[in-house]
């Protein structure tokens, strides 16, 4: 079968945080299982300067519509270290600037008419491609316009959209509606309107055949109030599309017995090596060495999703014993202030980098004792995924994927790998903290924790088989692809 992915981040090539890691590993898990899988994706400024790379201009060009106005896309490809074939959209206007969404913690004020663009020039590539294409397999709300596209032009694609964050939906003013050339009707309760606005996100999950969202929590939290994010009852209407798939983790990439960006490889068997890159990690930061307590690492966005109003309550807290704590990311302005006079505090304990610097981030997944993961939802929860593998015990709200990642640990039953609270409040996390601190200082039991967690297996051969059979549901063996329909 053959399969298009359209997505507006891949990690070797332009990354903002997990969706780019999945469009990493999932398309070459796909193609393992067996099928024919490209990708798409914008012609970023990083990709076009990024000399590593062996992009090869295609000579494909082809007219887009949008709005008022016909532009030019043109078309460059490359291949992943993986064997994955990737097209590259490219049009300067659009995609030569320094960041991928906005600057600043703005966004681009002319997302929709990017994003847009890039859908409508997704299709066109597909209409022309051979063999064609059975699935168009889109990822969030940068293309979610996709199966809106294919429906209302008539095209024989079958489409699948898999939701990654449903907090960010690609909502915009109505006036923005234009540059869709959409009849009008499709601004309505029935199709990409909501509430007033242009919502890119809604009108996937109306328009696609399949829809998906990263772990089977989240597909039942989203129909709520509470994480559905207003479109809870729009989902819930859509419920027999959806099936819940948990990402997988790239091993290839995060496996600490073969990360070449390490200090010290280390696995089950050698773990006490661990402790080197423990070490390397504490003198690079400018931490003080030999802390009698854990260290304890956060890689992720500065994001009221992830926690940070009621971990920031509780830092002086922790800070008071002999531990460390780093934390790796970027995002709110507010927190990245809060954390920068904390730092100042505690500039011995306390080490936080403004940046995603991705050697950084495999030491301290390989450097830390815990991880803190104090979300106020998680769709999937990768970090978690990645930290068992590098025996790194993850201190987690018990919300979404990581109710199905992590097994809190029972003393009695001497059963877990993992500490998870269940209540949204600093105090929940300050007791799943002190649980965990308790039992660091418990050598013995500690170590046997760790083994189990990194005995857990999150390879994405999993994922494959659900995504390879939900493609199968669409597109049965025994139908042939036929050539795409003219537009209208």
């Amino acid at each position: 079968m053959k399969i298009l992915m359209a997505a507006s981040e891949m990690s070797s090539l332009a990354r903002t945080g997990g969706l780019g890691d999945v469009l990493d590993a999932l398309p070459a898990a796909i193609h393992e299982a067996g099928h024919d899988v490209s990708v798409v994706l914008p012609l970023y400024r990083a990709i076009r300067e990024n000399t590593s790379l062996h992009l090869r201009e295609t000579g494909v060009h082809f007219p887009v519509q949008v709005g008022e106005k016909i532009v030019e896309a043109g078309v460059v490809e490359t291949v992943t270290t993986r064997g994955v074939q990737v097209f590259l959209i490219r049009r300067d206007e659009y995609f030569d600037r320094s960041t991928i969404y906005g600057v600043d913690g703005r966004a681009y004020e002319d997302n929709a008419e990017r994003f847009i663009f890039f859908s409508k020039a997704v299709v066109e590539l597909a209409r022309r491609m051979q063999p064609v294409a059975d699935i168009l397999h889109v990822h969030d709300w940068q293309t979610a316009l996709i199966p809106v596209l294919v429906k209302d032009w008539a095209l024989p694609f079958r489409t699948v959209l898999t939701i990654h964050n449903l907090a960010y939906q690609g909502s915009f003013w109505p006036y923005d509606f234009r540059f869709t050339n959409l009849p009008g009707h499709y601004f309505s309760a029935q199709g990409v309107e909501f509430f007033g606005n242009l919502n890119l996100l809604k009108s996937g999950i109306l328009f696609a055949d399949a829809v998906t969202t990263v772990s089977e929590p989240y597909l039942r939290e989203i129909q709520t109030p509470e994480y559905g994010c207003g479109l809870e009852n729009v989902i819930h209407e859509q419920r027999a599309k959806f099936t819940g798939i948990l990402n997988g983790a790239d091993y290839a990439v995060w496996n600490p017995a073969t990360d070449p960006l390490l200090l010290q490889k280390y696995d089950r068997a050698s773990l006490a090596l661990k402790r080197a890159n423990r070490d390397a990690l504490l003198q690079e930061l400018n931490l003080a060495p030999q802390p009698t307590g854990p260290v304890i690492g956060i890689v992720t966005r500065l994001a009221e999703q992830k926690g940070f109003d009621i971990l920031l309550p509780v830092l002086d807290r922790l800070l008071s014993d002999d531990v460390r704590v780093i934390i790796l990311g970027e995002g709110d302005p507010t927190y990245e202030t809060e954390l920068r006079h904390h730092t100042l505090k505690h500039r011995h304990r306390l080490a936080f980098r403004q940046t995603f610097d991705d050697r950084l981030a495999h030491l301290i997944e390989a450097g830390s004792d815990l991880t803190l993961i104090p979300s106020r939802f998680e769709p999937c929860g990768l970090t978690a995924i990645y930290s068992l593998k590098y025996g790194t015990l993850p201190v987690a709200r018990a919300v979404g994927g990581l109710t199905q990642i992590i097994r809190d640990y029972d003393p009695g039953k001497d059963d877990g790998w993992g500490f998870l609270f269940h209540y949204y409040n600093s105090d929940a996390l300050w007791d799943a903290i002190k649980r965990a601190r308790a039992l660091f200082a418990q050598p013995d039991v500690w170590q046997k924790i760790v083994q189990r967690a990194m005995t857990r297996d999150f390879s994405w051969t999993t994922s494959a088989t659900a995504y390879s059979a939900l493609y199968q549901k669409l597109v049965p063996s025994e139908s042939a692809a036929t050539p795409p329909a003219p537009k209208r």
